[in-house]
């Protein structure tokens, strides 16, 4: 009896074993900690301790449960925080970065709801110097006009993404504005790419609609697609609409991209429009190079091309260029050092350098950054 009854329980014991390794929840993060300098901060040299140079400091929850059939139920919860203070990111929202919730089917796809990325950050950014496993922050174009450094997460999303499809792959979200103002802070996204061997193309779409107030009136919906609180450093417009493709190329060690995004927005007061609109033509060309196993750098060079609408006067349109260089080497396989640099000049009437992350605008059209630091993931 003594001998069944011990049978009967290693069977649940390995029963309750199977049914916990069809579900798994993970805790992991990245702690990216360095020292920048800036050589013009409004007219100043910074020094700063600064979190989140080459990726933005996060921990989260990740999970999913085994439904059969090739379904299952996938989570994310992921938190931004400074390293420097342990303050929230993200307008302190306790999972700023990502949360959502959704089915996942190895055929069909997922879909997901929540706070997430727009396709043009999903399939788009990891072939820009803006991606993760580049330089990120600071490469990003100026004012992250396109999002390709996804400074702007949307709430109340829906996102679909297919399956691999003989290495085609493509998505769509849409994010309410969850107001009876149905247009007042919604937008919508879609975005593909294919694989085929050593190339790699991809291209997305967004527009937002009322990141700002419409002209004239004020912004009323805070709990609508996009958070105006949130986009400090950013543009907001009545609309907003970038349209993005790039392409990359795997050659041994090598990784050569190029990006060009295209964005509109209309009825902003940036650079002193009255409702205006001002447009950005992005063309980004960079390169990755592993030396070893443990070392690789990278190069970019963005030019950015500025038009504002209604304004005839010669030389008033701003342009930017900027030169990025970036190291990693590994510790092991959690843990890497990094020193980057960056380099931006700018030309039109009064207009400056604006770099990304930099701790502020430049007094003059020229700046200069430079960081190194320790990034470990967990």
């Amino acid at each position: 009896m003594k001998t069944i009854c011990s049978s009967a329980a290693c069977v649940a014991a390995l029963v309750a074993t199977s049914a916990h390794a069809q579900s798994s929840v993970t805790l992991y993060g990245l702690i990216d900690a360095g020292i920048s300098y800036t050589n013009n901060v409004g007219g100043s040299g910074r020094v700063a301790l600064t979190s989140g140079n080459i990726s933005g400091s996060r921990f989260g929850l990740r999970g999913a449960e085994d439904l059969g059939a090739g379904l299952k139920a996938v989570f994310m919860l992921e938190n931004g925080f400074s390293v420097n203070n342990g303050q929230l990111a993200q307008n302190s929202r306790l999972f700023g970065r990502q949360a959502y919730v959704g089915l996942s089917s190895n055929t069909f796809g997922t879909v997901t709801m929540g706070r997430q990325y727009d396709n043009v950050v999903d399939f788009v950014s990891p072939l820009s110097g803006t991606a993760g496993t580049f330089g990120d922050s600071g490469f990003a174009h100026p004012y992250d006009n396109d999002n390709l450094q996804h400074s702007v997460r949307f709430n109340n999303s829906v996102k679909y993404t297919s399956a691999n499809y003989g290495g085609f792959k493509f998505g769509g979200m849409y994010a309410f504005s969850n107001s009876t103002e149905f247009a007042v802070s919604r937008a919508y996204s879609a975005g593909a790419s294919y694989t085929f061997g050593p190339v790699m193309a991809a291209a997305g779409y967004l527009q937002t609609n009322g990141s700002a107030a419409k002209t004239g009136t004020a912004f009323t919906n805070t709990g609508g697609a996009v958070d105006q609180a949130e986009l400090k450093g950013n543009l907001t417009s009545d609309v907003q609409r970038t349209v993005a493709a790039g392409l990359n190329y795997t050659l041994g060690p090598a990784v050569l991209g190029f990006v060009y995004s295209h964005s509109q927005y209309e009825g902003t007061s940036a650079f002193g429009l009255n409702s205006g609109g001002v447009r950005f033509d992005n063309y980004e060309v960079n390169a990755m190079y592993k030396f070893t196993p443990s070392l690789k750098a990278g190069l970019s060079y963005v030019y950015t091309d500025g038009h504002l609408s209604g304004v005839t006067s010669f030389g008033t349109d701003p342009k930017w260029n900027q030169v990025n260089a970036i190291a990693r080497y590994s510790l092991s396989k959690r843990t890497e050092l990094y020193a980057e640099a960056m380099y931006q000049h700018a030309t039109g009437n009064k207009n400056v350098a604006v770099m990304y992350n930099a701790g502020g605008s430049s007094s003059t059209a020229n700046q200069v950054m430079g960081a190194a630091g320790i990034l470990t993931h967990f």
